[in-house]
């Protein structure tokens, strides 16, 4: 994919503060594990969008913690605050601040899919050519992805919304249908927001090239031992 100055993609991110990550896998793992595998999660993700080369702005929540992220990750990103009190609120307004910017075609993702091929995201700058918005649907219910053009961006997308919830998908289809907007469709993919989603995630990634992601690594180098559905394990004992 060639760089394109109208183009960008926008990864929201959360600084990675111990018990303030992925709580529903804090459950099940200790609440340091948690934050260490979220901050691998973010290090492959952004791994998989270099190989794409398409500007990338870095939405950090919380807003006033852009020089911890410049610490963590480098300042050699774009950054971009969330802004707003709830996620719908401040993906909207992400949107909003892009387009401003003059972007034409924007497409918005999270890091809670650390193995997804980088071809999806090629895909959804593909979609915006000839569809108004492009969704990527997770297993549970919610989206892992979705993008506008500027003249087909819809901020009702956003609003009133059940959010983490397996009603987001459907409830978020609904509002663009009502604004009339075509849908283009990403394959279905899974999130990573529980011990049987970490679970699926060795599974699946065993014998794939993510084997030897940061995630895989850790999680072997420091003894998480994780049952995968087909009653192996993963990790040393």
């Amino acid at each position: 994919m060639t760089e394109n100055q109208d183009t960008c993609l926008l990864l929201f991110l959360k600084y990675p503060e111990k018990g303030k990550v992925k709580l529903r896998l804090s459950r099940d793992l200790d609440e340091e594990i948690v934050q260490e595998l979220y901050r691998c999660f973010v290090q492959d993700t952004l791994t998989m969008i270099k190989k794409i080369n398409v500007p990338l702005f870095i939405c950090f929540h919380p807003p006033d913690a852009q020089r911890k992220f410049q610490s963590w990750l480098g300042s050699t990103f774009q950054f971009l605050p969330q802004k707003g009190e709830d996620l719908g609120e401040r993906m909207k307004n992400s949107f909003a601040d892009a387009f401003t910017k003059g972007l034409q075609n924007v497409v918005l993702m999270g890091s809670d899919s650390p193995d997804l091929p980088e071809d999806y995201i090629k895909q959804a700058f593909i979609t915006l050519q000839t569809k108004d918005v492009v969704l990527g649907p997770t297993v549970d219910g919610g989206y892992y992805l979705i993008g506008f053009k500027n003249t087909t961006f819809t901020p009702s997308a956003f609003e009133e919304i059940h959010w983490s919830s397996p009603l987001v998908f459907q409830e978020t289809v609904t509002k663009i249908q009502q604004a009339h907007r075509s849908i283009g469709l990403l394959p279905v993919w899974s999130d990573v927001d529980t011990l049987t989603d970490l679970k699926n995630l060795v599974s699946r990634t065993r014998n794939t090239s993510f084997k030897s992601s940061k995630t895989m690594t850790y999680i072997s180098d420091h003894h998480i031992t994780v049952e995968t559905e087909h009653g192996e394990k993963s990790g040393t004992e």
